[in-house]
């Protein structure tokens, strides 16, 4: 029931934001701008085959499209991540939620509390230092990667073992909730909710598939409502977004089949990279980011 609310209210929003996207394009047939085919096919392709793994695609289509510069200005760029990718995660979220089979009351609460975090966020978390926010984030997730990997090798049994949970309940739900909700708010200064929901959810000691559905879920109900401020506004790509959509769609179902198929003991190993990478990724922001004196 709960699982059939959510598939339904992602379908809404897919028609919602399609109805702003194909209206856009048709207005303006013939005018969408340049986009070499090729190179932007195998970027739709790659980028959402690793989003659909949980490495994410907003830094690997950033780096692909100015490497092959096919913007014409890099204030296009927010737009075109959103709207092209828009299409692609909705599919992950639809195929994670249907054919995992998590707790339904888990995955409705953390999709929801990322929801308002993200809502929350907008309003306040970017009057946060960027730079303290993404050194911190990742220092904590390596400390967590290192955690996790004990566990994995069997050097912390205090974390407890398994980790065949499909849903959580009492205290650990709450957790998951409140946790859930500050990676939602984090979103909104660019700190990506893939690797800490990853984390959370293993440690937590749930299957870590599990986290597939929850952090695709939950950015399927953000992106086309921000997707349909930027076609609205113009400021996206249009040629590009479409070509990276179409080729998306494929890395998705083919990346999903993958996961869906990985044993337990891989798809551990699979997450503890993710998070390492993330973590990484991060604090080399951070470090990088001038930052503000005044924060």
């Amino acid at each position: 029931m709960v699982v059939n609310a959510l598939l339904g209210l992602l379908g809404i929003l897919f028609i919602y934001y399609l109805i702003f996207y194909v209206r856009d394009l048709v207005a303006h047939k013939g005018d969408w701008g340049e986009g070499n085919v090729p190179i932007n096919l195998f970027i739709g392709f790659i980028t959402n085959f690793l989003d659909t793994l949980g490495i994410g695609s907003y830094a690997t289509t950033t780096m692909l499209l100015g490497v092959t510069k096919q913007l014409k200005s890099d204030k296009l760029l927010p737009g075109t991540l959103n709207v092209a990718d828009t299409i692609p995660v909705l599919i992950e979220a639809f195929l994670f939620i249907s054919v995992v089979e998590v707790e339904s009351v888990t995955l409705f609460s953390l999709i929801i509390a990322a929801i308002v975090g993200a809502v929350i966020g907008g309003k306040t978390v970017p009057n946060l230092s960027e730079k303290k926010v993404q050194t911190y984030l990742g220092f904590a997730l390596l400390i967590t990667a290192l955690l996790m990997l004990g566990k994995q090798l069997g050097l912390m049994d205090f974390l407890g073992t398994g980790n065949t949970a499909m849903g959580l309940e009492g205290p650990k739900l709450i957790l998951a909730v409140v946790l859930n909700l500050i990676f939602g708010a984090l979103m909104t200064i660019g700190c990506g909710l893939y690797a800490p929901c990853m984390a959370m959810v293993y440690l937590l000691g749930l299957n870590p598939i599990v986290a597939f559905p929850v952090m695709m879920g939950s950015c399927a109900a953000l992106m086309p409502v921000a997707s349909k401020e930027f076609i609205v506004a113009g400021v996206y790509a249009r040629k590009v977004s479409v070509l990276i959509a179409l080729s998306g769609i494929v890395g998705v179902i083919i990346a999903a089949k993958l996961v869906q198929s990985m044993d337990l003991n891989l798809l551990t190993w699979l997450v503890i990279i993710v998070v390492i990478y993330t973590a990484f990724m991060y604090i080399r922001k951070g470090l990088k980011n001038p930052g503000n004196a005044a924060q």
